[in-house]
């Protein structure tokens, strides 16, 4: 009985304040104060209200919070035990012998020669290289671009 009293109360309060808003010319503000304050009414109509007051007040509900939350921290713990050994593929054996069927898998089996021969290869550069440059370096794409710009 206090709890639907003091719920309408808070929503008579939240749509006086809406309505001041609303004069004030906010319209968006005040139609989302009157949204905000028309929800405990709601919750009373619907008897949430009374289904958590039934709830706070009883010790088997209370003990099933227990319950829900060492289930929880089970969960949590062994989730980070599994994240620290590396998962859940067996033992050590078994996920070196993976690592290794999956290294094996990674080169082609018929790839013992590189696959681009010599002859195919592209040409070296030329060792020497320009006045003012180091070894390795070509500016020429560079130059032409600031040529294209005007600069």
């Amino acid at each position: 009985m206090i709890a639907e009293t003091v719920c309408s109360a808070v929503s008579a309060a939240g749509l006086g304040i809406a309505v001041v808003t609303a004069y004030r010319k906010r319209y968006l503000a005040a139609a989302r104060i009157a949204a905000y304050s028309l929800v405990p009414v709601g919750l009373v109509m619907t008897g949430v209200v009374g289904w958590l007051a039934d709830t706070a007040f009883s010790p088997t509900a209370w003990a099933g919070f227990v319950v829900l939350g060492a289930a929880w921290a089970l969960f949590a713990t062994t989730r980070a035990v599994e994240r620290r050994r590396g998962g859940t593929r067996g033992t050590r054996a078994e996920r070196k012998a993976a690592a290794r069927s999956a290294q094996r898998d990674a080169v082609a089996p018929a790839a013992s020669a590189p696959s681009i021969s010599p002859a195919t290869r592209p040409a070296a550069r030329p060792a020497a290289a320009p006045r003012g440059t180091a070894a390795g370096e070509d500016f020429s794409d560079i130059e032409a671009i600031l040529k294209k710009h005007g600069i």
